[in-house]
Order: C-alpha cells, then structure tokens, then sequence
C-alpha cells in the first residue's frame, strides 16, 4: 500500500521496501519495461511515488487551487510542510539530511506527477523547493550549511527561493550585478534580485553574487542567504500573466551581512554551479509540463467530443482530431527525449545539449498546444473558469524562464560547432 503521513520517512521508505519484497526477487532491481507505452527500464517503485503526489495533490491541493490563483498566492509553509513529511522535498537528496537518496529519474516522476496540479504556479514553486535551489548545496555544501538550510528545506520546515536573475541580466547570467565584498569574516551584499519565485514566503536565497571583481564566469559565488536579515528588503510582490497562485517578487540588499562560511562549495564557482542546477531545473520543468499537456489535450479531447457544431460534435471535424493527434505525437516524442537525457544524467554524462533541448521543445509545444486547444474551446477557451486557458497563461513562462528560447538555441548551437567564431 502507498501511503503519505506524518512519520517523515519511514512510511515512504517502508513502502518502497515493501513494493520489493513483495513483487520482485531480491537479485533483480525491482524493474519493469513499459510505461507510457514507451519501452524503457523503471522502478517499480515509482509507481508508488506517483500514487502517493496524487493523493497529496487530490486532497490538499486541488480542492484549493481555484481560491489560491485568485489570491494571488498559496500557503507554501503548509503544502511545503505536507511534501516534507511525504519525503517528496528531497527524492534524490542524502538520506542523513532528510532526503530518500534516490537517483535523479524518481525526482523525473514526482515531476511528472505534480502536473496533474491544476494550475503551474503551485508545481514551479515546488521544483524551486526541490530541485533547482538546493542541487548545489546537496553536492558541494558543508555539512554545517547542509544541517542548518538543506535539511529543513527538505523536510519542509523552511521555505527557499532562488537569487540569479536581476533586472538587467535574466538568461544572460554572467552580466548580474549583485555584490558581495569581504569584510572580515562577512560579505557585505548590495544589489537585487527579480522574478524571485517564493520570493515573498522564502526564509532563506540561494544567492548568485560576484565576490570578485575577475571574469564573469569565475568570479561568482552561491551563497545560503537568510532573509530575515537586516537590509533585505521585499520590494514589490510582481503582478505577472499568468502563475498567478506563485508569489513572485522583487528583492533588494542594502549591505546585507552574511558569513562568509554561508558560501557553497568553492568562492569563485558560483556561476558553474548554477549551471549544473539549471541542468536538474529545465529536465525537472520538461517533466512536469508534460503531465498538463496531455491534461489539456484529454480535456479538449472530451469538450469537444460533446460540443456540437453544424449538427456534429467538433471532434468529429477531421482537422479537429488530426490537430490533436499530432500534439499527442509531440508531447510522446519529447517525453522520450526526457527519458534518455534523465537515464544518461544518471550515469554521470553531460546531458546539457539534451536538456536545452528538451526545454526549447517543451516551451515551444506549450505555446502552440495552448493556442491550438484553447481554439476548440471557442468562447469557453477565453474564460477563466477552464484549464486550458490556465494553461495558456502559465505555460508562456516555459520559454522564458530557467533560460530563454533564443539561450537554449545558442546552446545547443555551441555544442553542434556552428557559432560565429569571435
């Protein structure tokens, strides 16, 4: 049996163990070769984990999210502190720290999962939680930052956002301005962030500053950011076009003081960190956009089937059902390309090529499956009161945010050898 509840771990692990036990002979890694008709190795237990996010999103989440989008913001602490408990913060993360010390593609499923969240701002704000501010202190933090940030973020006693892009330098990551100077045994830290996801709700950043003055690419460090600190300063809380249950915000720092043991890893490598999360953040949102696609398609799918146009049901129409077809084709096509660059991920490769991939072919698919459904849905599709047209609003953001088309095109291109040489 899959069950989530109040005893942190155990029940998760248990179940997991169970799953196992019962179903497979110790010798075989409890692997199966089908899923989403696609043939590929899995883990019996991720179907475990998927049954559990759905009763989480079925009982604690979807029932509220139409009050939340109107809000403008969702109780992050509570649905944080329910994740926690469940062991859905920290799937891949150390077990000594609160996580389940599971591989990367099992923090693929949770994603996947989470789709069937009826809104997006709800879902990112969890992969912020999850998987793209606390990759790098999980891989190059001290065991004091670990003890002290990463394991109750883990367990869902804390809330964390991520500081890099700034008013000036969104996907060009190279040109933030934010300071951090030496002083003694502190970095003294002016400047801002923008688009700050959590940002209002956050009790500590994962901070991207320069801490030198050397080249841009070395010359940055992440550093754990707690802030209820003097001089933090939330701003604005962004009003936005879509995301509208995700709390966004602008930050300043007026000579905000932190230790200087408060940097993760190595002072200098901020920037090749945060380049390593980027990689975990854009496979984390392929998987999880995903999910609402083939929502919104099933959706359309049924609206149209018992909508009638000219005595016949729009889906009857053939170039209503070849469209839908042909997006069904797409979403499958980039959930393979997901599969491979996540099971090549785990074995150590570079997937950076992959995952700029797969995050231009998911914005892109967003933009055009949102566009082609919320057609069928005439006027219905220009209300508020349906998905798709949630949709349509919060999956813009695939295209821009976690790195712009246009980066992921020059990506790709360098690692092809086709770009201009300077």
């Amino acid at each position: 049996m899959c069950l989530y509840g109040s005893n942190v771990h155990g029940v998760l692990l248990q179940t997991l163990t169970i799953f196992h036990n019962g179903y497979y002979n110790r010798s075989y890694p409890c692997q199966i070769i089908f899923r989403f008709g696609y043939r590929i190795q899995i883990k019996r237990s991720d179907l475990c984990l998927k049954l559990n996010v759905l009763q989480i999103i079925d009982q604690e989440i979807n029932p509220y999210v139409d009050k939340w989008e109107e809000e403008g913001l969702f109780p992050a602490h509570k649905i944080f502190k329910i994740l926690g408990n469940a062991g859905f913060l920290g799937v891949n993360k150390p077990v000594e720290y609160g996580g389940l010390g599971l591989d990367f593609s099992y923090s693929v499923a949770v994603a996947e999962e989470l789709g069937n969240i009826n809104c997006g701002g709800i879902p990112m704000a969890i992969g912020v939680q999850s998987d793209m501010a606390t990759p790098a202190l999980a891989r190059f933090g001290s065991a004091e930052l670990k003890k002290e940030f990463l394991q109750p973020t883990i367990m869902g006693d804390i809330v964390v956002c991520l500081g890099v892009s700034e008013t000036g330098a969104g996907s060009d990551v190279a040109s933030i301005k934010t300071k951090a100077v030496r002083k003694g045994d502190e970095f003294v830290i002016n400047g801002g962030k923008m688009w700050t996801t959590n940002g209002t709700q956050a009790d500590w950043m994962c901070l991207l500053a320069n801490t030198s003055d050397g080249p841009p690419h070395k010359n940055k460090s992440l550093i754990c950011l707690p802030m209820n600190l003097p001089g933090v300063h939330i701003a604005r809380k962004i009003d936005k076009m879509g995301m509208w249950s995700s709390d966004t915000a602008e930050v300043f720092f007026d000579d905000v003081r932190v230790p200087c043991k408060n940097v993760i890893g190595q002072e200098g490598m901020g920037f090749t960190y945060q380049m390593l999360q980027f990689q975990e953040e854009r496979l984390w949102g392929v998987a999880n956009i995903l999910t609402t696609m083939e929502k919104v398609v099933q959706e359309t799918v049924n609206y149209t089937r018992q909508r009638k146009i000219f005595n016949q049901p729009i889906l009857y129409h053939q170039v209503v059902h070849f469209r839908l077809a042909e997006l069904q084709t797409e979403i499958e096509l980039l959930r393979s390309l997901l599969h491979r660059a996540t099971a090549l991920y785990i074995k150590g490769n570079d997937v950076t090529k992959l995952a700029s991939m797969a995050k231009l072919k998911a914005g892109r698919l967003a933009r055009e499956l949102g566009d082609s459904c919320l057609q069928y849905w005439g006027g219905m599709g220009f209300t508020s009161d349906v998905l798709v047209s949630r949709f349509y609003r919060d999956s813009r953001l695939m295209s821009i945010g976690a790195g712009a088309d246009e980066v992921m095109l020059s990506i790709i291109c360098k690692y092809m050898d086709t770009l201009p040489k300077k």
